[in-house]
């Protein structure tokens, strides 16, 4: 018997009925993950707009924290607001967003081109292969995807709240990022700004991302997560849009 066994009939019988329980509610979710793979197109499409991130658990120890679903509605919105088929979108370790857009109708998607950059290879099942690429930000720009220099519109939420996360993050973003060669204040079709840049994280993060990010500012709107993480949240944008204004206490 191993030392792992030995522990578990040593827990008093209430506590090892919780583990027992906890074992088999994993065990039936990944066995509906699973299916997912194997649905047809059709299925599998509806399923994933329909349970978006129901489908997956946080991993603590990824510093993984979804946001609530008014945040990630606010995001998706900036990050749609006024595109065209034409634009191309990034979001970056933030795969609760990139689901609040899945949620959305066709009719109110403008663009095609939305891509979802994570660690967790889980999120392939969200995203789908053509528009999922694996990032590690401790490889900023070791990434394989055919967007770099191309992105019109990010979103970056770096995972861990210390300044060699950030600054490595911001490597990623400046890959990724179109070149303004048509100006700061080109346009979509639609006649709302083309480019457009947020990291959201801890707010004492502000020195470091004014240092990477020197054209963003302190927007007014507070994220949230859906757990009630306690660290103070702010949103850093190159941009205001109808759901902020640049903070001006800041």
């Amino acid at each position: 018997m191993s030392d792992f066994d030995f522990n578990e009939l040593s827990l008093p019988a209430d506590t090892l009925a919780l583990l027992q329980e906890f074992r088999q509610e994993e065990e039936e979710r990944q066995k509906e993950f699973d299916k997912l793979y194997d649905a047809t197109d059709e299925t599998y499409q509806k399923k994933k707009r329909e349970e978006g991130m129901n489908l997956f658990k946080e991993d603590w120890q990824l510093s993984q924290f979804w946001y609530s679903d008014s945040t990630a509605d606010i995001l998706a919105d900036a990050l749609l607001e006024g595109a065209d088929e034409d634009t191309v979108i990034a979001v970056v370790s933030a795969p609760s967003v990139y689901a609040a857009i899945q949620k959305r109708p066709d009719s109110e998607i403008p663009t095609k081109h939305i891509y979802l950059f994570e660690y967790d290879k889980r999120f392939e099942l969200l995203a789908g292969k053509e528009h999922f690429v694996f990032y590690d930000y401790k490889t900023p720009d070791e990434f394989d995807s055919d967007i770099k220099g191309k992105v019109d519109r990010l979103l970056i939420d770096p995972p861990f709240l210390n300044e060699n996360c950030q600054t490595k993050s911001s490597i990623t973003a400046k890959t990724l990022l179109a070149p303004k060669g048509d100006g700061n204040n080109a346009k979509t079709k639609n006649g709302v700004l083309k480019h457009r840049l947020m990291s959201c994280t801890g707010e004492r993060m502000h020195e470091i991302i004014s240092k990477v990010y020197p054209d963003t500012k302190i927007t007014t709107f507070l994220p949230e997560h859906g757990n009630g993480l306690s660290n103070e949240f702010r949103c850093y944008a190159n941009f205001e849009c109808s759901h902020w204004k640049f903070d001006p206490k800041q």
